[in-house]
């Protein structure tokens, strides 16, 4: 079974939510990002959303830009990135999904590089402005190296795309709390929970929230209706501040405990 169906499978068991990091590729350093996948791992993170940089990531606000550029400074291409992947497997069975714009990946060959990441020990795909309406081929090319190929949806997603959306995708959907850019936010759009809870009855596949979720109480809201909250910008912004990596990897620890315990409480 794919890592990804593995790991939503035993929290239905457990009456758990997922708790699914997002963090940027080579930023604060290559070294780094391995030990910080591991360690949200090791605080109970279930999936892990790996960003590729990009050099116009238009989806994203201004810290996981900064991030993304950050990482291009230091030279993280396709070489570096799969390193990372693949010294991450080493050590560790969490799923891993390659974040991504299509631009980079399709520059490198969609066949080719989703080989390299599966050899690598890369579970899935999440290709933010791929449409589902092109993604035929890329969607062949996963199925047979069983990799998922996961599809973001939005408030303003209408029931027509969504159920093709809920049709093609797999591992999980990705739904979107707010319309604009990632980021962390104070709060959730008004007709939020509304949307949610229909999105979340018309899906067999587990749905899961990002962008703005940034506190535990905002996975704790979050969880209450799907089945995981996603979070990026908060714990990014961490790995872009001028301080020493064992300064920093503690300042993360301490939010990730926080943010995950949420996700890990028992809910009928």
């Amino acid at each position: 079974m794919n890592r990804i169906d593995a790991a939503f499978v035993r929290l239905k068991e457990k009456k758990q939510k997922a708790f699914i990091p997002y963090i940027g590729a080579g930023v604060p350093g290559i070294q780094e990002t391995v030990e910080l996948a591991l360690l949200l791992e090791s605080k109970g993170a279930d999936v892990l959303e790996l960003g590729y940089p990009f050099s116009d990531p238009m989806a994203d606000g201004l810290v996981n830009q900064a991030a993304a550029n950050r990482a291009l400074e230091k030279g993280v291409d396709d070489e570096a990135y799969l390193g990372m992947v693949k010294a991450i497997r080493a050590k560790s069975q969490i799923p891993i999904v390659v974040f991504s714009y299509l631009n980079p990946i399709f520059r490198l060959g969609l066949d080719d590089f989703a080989r390299r990441a599966k050899e690598a020990g890369a579970d899935g795909f999440l290709l933010v402005d791929m449409p589902v309406e092109e993604s035929s081929e890329f969607q062949e090319t996963c199925r047979k190296l069983d990799l998922r190929l996961i599809f973001l949806a939005a408030p303003t997603t209408t029931p027509a795309r969504l159920q093709r959306l809920l049709k093609e995708a797999s591992g999980f959907l990705y739904y979107i709390s707010r319309t604009g850019i990632t980021g962390e936010r104070d709060g959730f759009q008004a007709d939020f929970e509304e949307k949610l809870t229909a999105v979340k009855a018309a899906s067999k596949l587990p749905v899961v929230v990002g962008f703005g979720i940034s506190t535990p109480e905002q996975v704790n809201a979050v969880c209450g209706l799907c089945d995981g909250a996603v979070v990026g910008s908060a714990l990014v912004r961490r790995t872009l501040e001028n301080k020493p990596w064992p300064e920093m990897r503690t300042e993360i620890e301490v939010l990730a405990g926080r943010l995950i315990a949420p996700t890990k409480e028992v809910r009928a």
